[in-house]
């Protein structure tokens, strides 16, 4: 050593071993120093040495954090906290290219040209240092080490398509949580790291990264300054960053330092960019792949001579220039400022009486201000700390107590806990400082206590919000090839390795939704593994229920208990619907068929039951002509058919034919052809969903509920929804046909040229009230008037219907009473009530009167059997006269025989041909 120079300057890219050297170095003398650029690099060195040598020789010391033991022999600290003149055998600071950095140079800086080891003196760092060292340090010795690996440029990549074992590099708190949040969901989580991290912390996350919890790694520059990572590839999400002035580019060096993390030893690594990250320029690109940089040519200096006989002697040594033009002043630090703030404070400037009361408010000036506030309350802050120490010579306990006592919380989100964080490293280090607190010892370990709490806190909220467990736990397994442990439960929950990765809902396996897209086919392909044999004990199963087990539903979805199985498609007829099975393309083309069988089985026989009448009519042979062609035309309108759509082919039928179709349960209504049968809930139900099929609706409607006579109007409904239903439209109800046609009956028997009231029959089949009826007829097309008239004791007698209350009667007789031709008499109507001459004052009732009065041409009355077309030949409807009966326009020309002068009838009457067929037959 004697003969050897005294400085040593290890100079080179990362991933060459520089600070495994040192340490090295510093262990073989007998007592060392070193100094490193980060809490979080000395604390891991600190850990190192400890390991190597025992806590009892080992010191640590940063602005936060004091551990010295009596017989400590090597000093780990951070650069700004190497204690001045220790006179060590050894002595060492890293990254030394800091010099040049425009917050912090002028420290590292300072220990370049002072500190000094008693034999040996090592500053490590990039090799852009080499020329001005030279200049300011002689004699030093230079050595060259060289990049243990390969670095290459990888270009630009997506996050969904990086590569494991990547660290993705920000610069804003804000970008890495963004960036941590899309890896969770894309690669199942991500370590962060960053350089306000307690240390604690820090190591937590890293180790999370390190055993493989993770695959990736969100970190700020920090990652720069020796922290060993197993890290194969750097990403760069942004290239500038606030250096606390302005956003500005980073320097080729200093993207080269994140960047040579990459690859650690002999592993090779790369580097690129991600995110809205441009591309790197290839001259750059191939500067930090070949370490080629442009030297530094400044360092940043401030006076370290300081002037302690005033404060304003103080603040000029502090402002002073250097006077070696390799040197540059730097800029204003934030020690400095507080300084110049507290100063121009006259209570401050009182409270300054001597040398010692001077060196006193520097001290407390740089405390730095790790809560990031403003700088007015961080010099509030220190106002108040150099207060209490001028006044009593101490911080008082009682006020730093609630201090620390507001920030001794473990609640919130994580930048509460980060701020909380931030805020006690500020009361950890004023326990640091000696001399400050009546019992240094008992604070320390009180702010180390909470410091450990929030750091634990703030690793599980980190670990919570930006890690899958369930994931890395797949992940893992999967890297290290191990097989999966997977179940289905019997409530059809999916668990691989015990961890819930989805359901099996019928034969469809549903993912997770916390699921990603990326972490899909892994959690997919694990649960096939339990998934593969349920799918065929399922399938078994389901082939061997009973139809009982299985519906449809009015969307025309096919339901096996609470599992959809499949929906229902258009076939070839609306009687004949196909099935669309859902089935994972997984369990195989056998449970495909299978399940798909067992489903059309079920439609098809559902069909043949409730359409038992409607098929056997279609496959009567005896049906021919006319009547099979009607037949058809009701099958493919699936049992119901407004009587105005198909009035041509009504009056084509002679009674034979009529009389095979009503064997079948057909019935020729005055509204409606249906099929009684097929009016039940069930068929009904199942028509709409047929009905819709056949018309290609995106959106079925939906089957009233059963045992309504009358329902509201859904005008948003596709057209014919009424009919399907096995309603008819009434104006703002609609009235189920089959009730409609018993209303008829009743109707015909009435005057409707000179006007009748509603008897209680009418309202007895309708369900209705009286306001609510006379709307339903205005429905239909007639006009109700309104009145009042006393109301007399006795109830008017009603006379009892004299058609039967069958259907088939009902019919029968609203066919017979059709005659051809149009002539009919009016039916004399009474519209008063008989009064009771001896009754008490009788009270007011509300009646109406109705009369025939459509308004538009699909309110004209349907065209019973037997009747000819009316109106002029253009196919126009005539209309009635006037109001005293006047003939219908085109009445000599189209009526069966002339009308009679006396009294014109209404063409347009749904019921006045019965009562002139009866006329006729006199």
């Amino acid at each position: 050593m004697a003969n050897s120079p005294r400085i040593k300057a290890i100079l080179g890219p990362t991933n060459t071993g520089k600070t495994h050297y040192a340490i090295e170095r510093m262990l073989a003398h007998r007592t060392g120093i070193i100094g490193l650029p980060l809490r979080l690099l000395a604390r891991e060195v600190y850990d190192k040495i400890v390991a190597l040598r025992g806590p009892s020789v080992v010191a640590l010391v940063t602005g936060e954090e004091r551990i010295v033991p009596p017989r400590a022999q090597y000093w780990v600290c951070t650069v700004e906290a190497m204690p001045p003149g220790m006179g060590c055998d050894f002595l060492a600071v890293d990254e030394i290219q800091l010099c040049a950095d425009p917050e912090r140079g002028h420290v590292f800086t300072d220990r370049l040209l002072n500190a000094r080891g008693l034999h040996e003196t090592l500053f490590m760092g990039a090799d852009t240092m080499r020329g001005v060292i030279a200049d300011l340090l002689n004699p030093v010795e230079f050595i060259r080490r060289e990049r243990l690996s390969e670095l290459t440029y990888a270009g630009s990549k997506k996050i969904s398509r990086m590569p494991a074992r990547s660290a993705i590099v920000g610069f804003s708190v804000d970008n890495l949580y963004a960036i941590a949040e899309l890896l969770r969901r894309q690669k199942g989580g991500a370590a962060v790291v960053m350089g306000a991290l307690s240390p604690r912390t820090r190591n937590a996350q890293v180790e999370m990264y390190q055993n493989g919890d993770v695959d990736f790694l969100v970190a700020t520059d920090a990652i720069g300054m020796g922290l060993n990572l197993d890290v194969n590839h750097v990403a760069f999400s942004a290239t500038e960053k606030f250096d606390g002035r302005r956003m500005r580019p980073l320097m080729p060096n200093e993207l080269a330092q994140i960047a040579g993390r990459a690859g650690r030893h002999m592993s090779h690594g790369s580097f690129g960019v991600t995110g809205e990250a441009a591309p790197l320029d290839e001259g750059l690109a191939n500067a930090i792949m070949n370490h080629q940089f442009a030297p530094i040519k400044k360092l940043n200096w401030r006076n370290d001579r300081l002037e302690f006989g005033t404060a304003e002697a103080l603040i000029r040594s502090l402002e002073a220039a250097p006077t070696d033009e390799r040197l540059i002043k730097a800029r204003e630090a934030d020690d400095l400022g507080v300084l110049k703030t507290l100063t121009a404070l006259p209570h401050v400037r009182d409270q300054i009486r001597n040398a010692n009361d001077v060196r006193r408010l520097w001290d407390v000036c740089r405390i730095p201000d790790f809560r990031g506030i403003s700088h007015g309350e961080h010099s509030g802050l220190l106002e108040k700390i150099f207060g209490f120490l001028q006044d009593v010579n101490r911080v008082p306990d009682d006020w730093l107590a609630r201090q620390v006592k507001r920030i001794d919380r473990t609640d919130g989100d994580i930048d509460t806990l980060s701020k909380r964080l931030a805020y006690i490293r500020t009361w950890t280090y004023v326990a640091q400082r000696k001399g400050w607190l009546d019992d240094e010892s008992h604070w320390r370990g009180v702010t180390r206590a909470v410091e450990d709490r929030l750091s634990d806190a703030l690793h599980g909220a980190l670990t919570q919000r930006f890690v899958d467990r369930r994931t890395s736990v797949l992940l893992r397994r999967l890297k290290q090839k191990e097989g999966l442990v997977a179940e289905v439960n019997d409530k059809g929950e999916v668990l691989v390795e015990g961890q819930f990765v989805g359901k099996l809902e019928g034969f469809r396996f549903s993912q997770d939704k916390s699921s990603t897209p990326d972490e899909a086919k892994t959690l997919r392909a694990a649960s096939l593994q339990a998934l593969a044999p349920e799918f065929h004990l399922r399938a078994d199963r389901f082939y061997n229920a009973p139809d009982t087990e299985i519906d449809f539903t009015e969307q025309g979805g096919l339901m096996w208990g609470e599992h959809a199985l499949g929906k229902l498609v258009a076939g070839s007829d609306p009687l004949k619907p196909q099935v669309e099975a859902f089935v994972d393309e997984e369990a195989g083309p056998d449970v495909a068929q299978k399940v798909t069988r067992r489903l059309q089985h079920f439609i098809d026989r559902k069909v043949a039951t409730l359409y038992e009448p409607l098929l056997a009519m279609s496959k009567d042979e005896t049906l021919t002509g006319l009547a099979r062609g009607f037949a058809f035309r009701l099958v493919e309108n699936l049992g119901i058919i407004p009587r105005e759509q198909i009035a041509g082919e009504v009056k084509e039928l002679d009674q034979d034919a009529r009389g095979a179709l009503r064997k079948h349960g057909v019935r020729f209504g005055q509204f409606t052809i249906f099929m009684p049968l097929l009016l039940k809930p069930a068929p009904t139900r199942l028509r709409l969903v047929l009905w819709s099929l056949s018309k290609g609706l995106g959106e079925f409607p939906e089957s009233p509920p059963p045992g309504l006579v009358t329902i509201p109007v859904d005008t948003s409904a596709p057209e014919g929804t009424d009919s399907m239903s096995g309603y008819r439209n009434a104006g703002e109800r609609a009235i189920r046909i089959d009730m409609l046609e018993r209303l008829a009956d009743l109707l015909r028997t009435e005057d409707s040229r000179g006007g009748f009231e509603a008897t209680p029959d009418m309202l007895s089949i309708t369900g209705m009230t009286l306001e609510q009826f006379a709307a339903l007829l205005t429905g239909l097309g007639y006009k109700a008037e309104k009145g009042e008239r006393e109301k007399v004791k006795a109830a008017p007698q009603v006379a009892e219907p004299k058609a039967e209350d069958t259907p088939a009667a009902e019919e029968a007789k609203a066919e017979d009473a059709a005659p051809e031709g149009d002539a009919a008499v009016d039916a004399p109507a009474d519209a008063e009530a008989q009064k009771d001459a001896g009754s008490e004052e009788a009270e007011l009732e509300v009646f109406y009167t109705f009369t025939w009065a459509p308004k538009a041409r699909n309110n004209r009355r349907p065209q019973r059997d037997g009747e000819k077309p009316r109106g002029k030949p253009s196919g126009k409807r005539g209309k009635p006269g006037g109001k005293k009966g006047g003939k219908p326009q085109g009445a000599k020309s189209f009526q069966a025989r002339p009308p009679k002068k006396e009294k014109a009838i209404d063409p347009d009457n749904p019921f006045a041909a019965a009562l002139m067929g009866l006329k006729d037959q006199k």
